[in-house]
């Protein structure tokens, strides 16, 4: 009886030892890797920047690409830039989690349902000798399924749109996951953000845009099927070009004030 009770506690002690030895194997390997991790996860960001920007090449390396850019903090609660935080390393969405670092919206505000809104946002922008180039910002709203995180690029006037695209979401392959599909990203290029007595003119229309419409500049083509991601989207753009976003930045910005 005694060896058998023996038999159970050696058995206990050695799957103890194994399940410690392997916990310290995969922590190791987790702690090593994580710088990895970090600037494979940057260099990706960066990517997506340049693609939906409509600047990246074949051939040279995103580093080598990216140097073009350059990414500032704006405090959204200002509207002007901040050196609160180093805006490349700046975690946008740990901020959005950390209630010092972000605020609840209140329900008429939460278009994006997104709950709360960061303090800081980081910017990008090519520069020329005339000035602002393309402005890039980050954006990101609930669609059907989850939260789509993507960047709005507009052109030197801070208002013309040259690109949209989203680098992470979980919406319906198929459906939703259309907001993917480059034919629906490119009907965003050169559409116009703001009307003419500066309100958010920016819709997803269900069907297709009518090239008699008035308004056409402002509207882009619903996503057929995925009704309620397309609405997401276009409630996403609203709210981070609007008052709660980052419209009073790009005023600031026009008017030499940012």
């Amino acid at each position: 009886m005694s060896s058998k009770k023996e038999s159970v506690s050696r058995t206990i002690i050695v799957a103890l030892l194994v399940c410690l030895v392997c916990s310290i194997v995969v922590s190791v390997a987790a702690v090593s890797l994580k710088p990895v991790q970090v600037k494979n996860q940057l260099l990706d960001k960066q990517r997506n920047i340049l693609l939906i920007a409509g600047l990246l090449e074949e051939g040279p390396s995103v580093a080598e690409q990216f140097e073009q850019v350059t990414a500032r903090l704006v405090d959204l609660r200002t509207g002007e830039f901040s050196d609160a935080e180093e805006p490349l390393t700046y975690d946008q969405q740990a901020a959005a989690r950390d209630p010092n670092l972000s605020r609840a919206l209140e329900s008429h505000e939460d278009v994006a349902s997104i709950r709360r809104r960061e303090h800081y946002a980081t910017v990008y922008m090519i520069e020329n000798e005339d000035g602002i180039e393309t402005m890039i910002l980050p954006i990101h709203g609930y669609g059907l399924w989850s939260t789509l995180y993507g960047f709005l690029a507009l052109e030197g006037d801070l208002n013309t749109i040259r690109g949209l695209g989203f680098y992470q979401h979980g919406e319906t392959p198929g459906l939703g996951g259309e907001v993917d599909n480059p034919r629906w990203r490119e009907l965003w290029k050169g559409n116009v953000v703001y009307t003419d007595d500066g309100e958010v003119g920016v819709q997803v229309v269900k069907g297709t845009v009518d090239g008699s419409d008035p308004r056409r500049q402002y509207k882009v083509d619903g996503l057929a099927g995925a009704t309620l991601t397309s609405r997401g989207v276009e409630n996403l753009v609203r709210f981070w070009m609007g008052d709660t976003g980052f419209r009073s930045f790009l005023q600031n910005l026009k008017a030499g004030e940012a």
